[in-house]
Formats: C-alpha cells, sequence, structure tokens
C-alpha cells in the first residue's frame, strides 16, 4: 500500500503534508504535489493533514490513474520538504470538480 495525491490537489497545493512526512516522498509539480510510490512507507501521517483531503490511500477503488500519476511525475519533479505557502486562490479551487483538465505537467521549484 501507498498514499496517493488526486485531483483535488490540482491547483490548491497546500504544502502541510510535506512538513509532516518522515521519509521525504513528496515531489513538487507547478500545481500540484505528488508521491513517490515506492519512498512512501505507508505511515498516514500526511493524509490527515491535508485541508483539501487530496491524499488517499491506494486501497480505494478508482485511484489507478492518479498511483500512475503519482509514480511517473515523481521521478522527474524535484523533491519538496519545506512546507511554503500554497497559491493565492487556493481556497477558491478548493473541492471543485474535474479540475484534471487543470493538471501542469511542469516541475515546481522543489526546496
Amino acid at each position: 500500500m501507498t498514499y496517493v495525491v488526486t485531483e483535488n490537489c490540482i491547483r490548491c497545493k497546500y504544502m502541510d503534508c510535506v512538513e509532516v512526512c518522515p521519509v521525504d516522498c513528496f515531489y513538487e509539480g507547478e500545481n500540484m504535489l505528488v508521491i513517490h510510490p515506492d519512498e512512501c512507507i505507508d505511515c498516514g501521517v500526511c493524509e490527515p493533514e491535508c485541508p483539501a483531503e487530496a491524499i488517499k490511500p491506494d486501497t480505494i477503488g478508482g485511484l489507478e490513474k492518479w498511483l500512475s500519476l503519482n509514480a511517473e511525475f515523481s521521478k522527474i519533479w524535484p523533491n519538496i520538504t519545506v512546507k511554503r505557502d500554497p497559491p493565492a486562490d487556493a481556497k477558491e479551487w478548493d473541492g471543485k470538480p474535474d479540475k484534471e483538465k487543470f493538471f501542469s505537467p511542469e516541475p515546481g521549484q522543489g526546496d
């Protein structure tokens, strides 16, 4: 089992999760974070820290697309371990449906 960052992170990109991760398995894209599935130790401390409730265990059905996206982009985006401020409009995007079309494959700045 691993944890997966899902669609609701897109354009919210709260970073509370990176601060609590004991193995630094978060990677930063331009408008979302992902978890490296091979680095995640399944401790679960990140899940309750996400204000957008975008982190889910991979045991929940229907997350295959997001698990694949996390695996792919965690290999090419920079690692992030330090919490920064979320985007100014994060609260406006939190909970909006169909955000996948706003996903950016561009990397974030990382640490």
